[in-house]
């Protein structure tokens, strides 16, 4: 295929008309069906895209993270030895504050960021604890270099937890700082246009600082997209900064090909792999003698796990209970006050294993708000079999605000401790709507029903289809830390408003 014939095959996602590539003057179409303005594409190109852009975002992405990690340890270092009131820093700790650096390269977390189009500094959190807790045993076992008197060891655990906390602010604070001064990434996606609207979509939702500009189709019966000289002027038209593949089968031979083109004319790229939709990300990779095998775990929790699971789930509830019981007692009182009817709405729920429960909330609508579901179906919003409506008439003036807040769920705590629910898991569904999950969709139910879970912390209303598949890869890739992150991004979700 010439590259005039596989720039024909682009869709254009974006309005920017100026950056269009239209091979011998002809006229492209984009996403809303007008005629994009005529661009003809530059002559002398070479294989090699221009990658400088690329290259000066990534390194001023690293240096605002290696400056970052620098002040944060120097930062950790000064507040617990002004704490501890004895000790200070030599010239020699200050000056050796920058192999800090040193020690993050050697670890891979300046070059993370480069392969994900959501960089999150929560997800570094488990390797970030350890290189604190490294920092602080240099700073141990160098004491009589470093510091002019001793430390104790609690100021050591200390200097531990006080890194730990600086470098997470710090690397936050450094991400923030250069989405806000990088334009936002352009992402060609190569694939059938069904995936690439859909990777559109999880973009815009998303955290992601990116955008898909253009869509181009895998042609073949191994999907193959061309040649590496059509690729790179297509890049540099459209001043592609990632290619996000996404195939619609499982033929490797032509993806190999473009990903192998993409990395050689200097580009990011992402892969959309069908095998990970049914296995999660939890994998174990092993080179034996050359050849790459991927180590996929037994589905569900083993009995350790789920110990472990529920001795979380209790401890935290409890913990919880005890910190917003006057929250719950004044939320009890405000709903009696403001409608009649009961405190709490109890609704049954299938539970693990297909077990029904019945769940506990706040009330947040009228007294026969069920009766009334037939007559408002037609202003529903998501489809497949599940029911939502942004601005639901039933909805008191009290439950308006529970429910934007998410108040109203505080009750099943004592679901939690009843072991009917866990703190974080799959969606419990109604009884109307698990009817409608068939088949293996169903080993969702292998884990107990959560408070929150994946697809709350998504930011968008997900139809019955996608949220199943998404509660199914959540069992599939469960670890106690995968469930922190989900309760710490449930609590920004709602922070920011996100049930709104």
């Amino acid at each position: 295929m010439t590259p005039s014939q596989l720039a024909a095959r682009l869709t254009i996602h974006e309005h920017d008309r100026d950056v269009v590539p239209v091979p011998g003057g002809r006229h492209l179409r984009a996403v809303d069906g007008t005629a994009a303005a005529p661009s003809v594409l530059r002559p002398g190109f070479l294989d090699r895209a221009d990658s400088t852009f690329t290259f000066e975002r990534e390194s001023l992405h690293r240096r605002l993270l290696a400056a970052a990690d620098v002040l944060s340890a120097c930062l950790a270092l000064l507040v617990v030895l002004y704490v501890a009131g004895d000790a200070r820093p030599t010239l020699v700790a200050l000056a050796g504050l920058p192999l800090v650096v040193l020690l993050f390269k050697v670890a891979g977390l300046y070059d993370r960021d480069q392969l994900r189009l959501v960089p999150s500094t929560l997800d570094e959190a488990p390797m970030l604890a350890q290189l604190a807790g490294l920092y602080a045993l240099s700073v141990t076992i160098l004491q009589p270099v470093l510091l002019d008197d001793h430390l104790e060891g609690l100021w050591i655990a200390l200097l531990w937890l006080v890194g730990f906390l600086a470098i997470m602010g710090g690397r936050a604070i450094a991400r923030l700082t250069a989405r806000r001064c990088l334009p936002v990434e352009r992402c060609l996606v190569v694939g059938e246009l069904e995936r690439a609207q859909r990777v559109r979509e999880k973009l815009r939702v998303s955290h992601a600082h990116a955008t898909v500009i253009a869509t181009l189709p895998l042609v073949g019966d191994e999907e193959r997209v061309g040649s590496a000289e059509g690729v790179a002027r297509i890049v540099n038209e459209l001043r592609v900064d990632r290619i996000i593949v996404a195939p619609s089968t499982t033929e490797t031979s032509g993806v190999v090909e473009l990903i192998r083109i993409a990395k050689a004319i200097g580009v990011r790229v992402s892969v959309l792999p069908h095998m990970l939709e049914a296995i999660g990300s939890t994998v174990e990779f092993e080179s034996i003698e050359g050849l790459t095998v991927l180590g996929i775990r037994p589905f569900g929790l083993s009995r350790s796990s789920r110990l472990l699971k529920r001795g979380f789930d209790l401890v935290a509830t409890t913990i919880g209970l005890l910190a917003v019981g006057p929250v719950i007692a004044a939320i009890a009182v405000a709903v009696r006050l403001d409608s009649k009817g009961p405190v709490f709405f109890r609704q049954v729920r299938v539970g693990r294993d297909g077990r029904h429960f019945r769940i506990y909330k706040f009330r947040s609508m009228v007294v026969g708000a069920e009766q009334q579901k037939e007559n408002l179906r037609s202003l529903n919003e998501v489809g497949g079999g599940m029911f939502k409506i942004a601005c639901d008439p039933r909805v008191t003036r009290v439950g308006s605000f529970l429910r934007r807040t998410s108040l109203d769920e505080l009750p099943q705590l004592f679901n939690v401790l009843r072991g009917e629910m866990s703190l974080v898991g799959p969606r419990p569904l109604v009884t109307d709507e698990d009817a409608l999950v068939l088949g293996l969709d169903r080993s969702r139910l292998h884990l107990t029903p959560g408070m929150t879970g994946p697809w709350q912390v998504l930011g968008a209303r997900v139809p019955m289809d996608e949220m199943v598949g998404i509660d199914y890869l959540y069992v599939a890739s469960w670890s106690l830390w995968l469930d922190l992150k989900l309760l710490l991004r449930t609590v920004r979700h709602v922070l920011g408003r996100g049930n709104v």
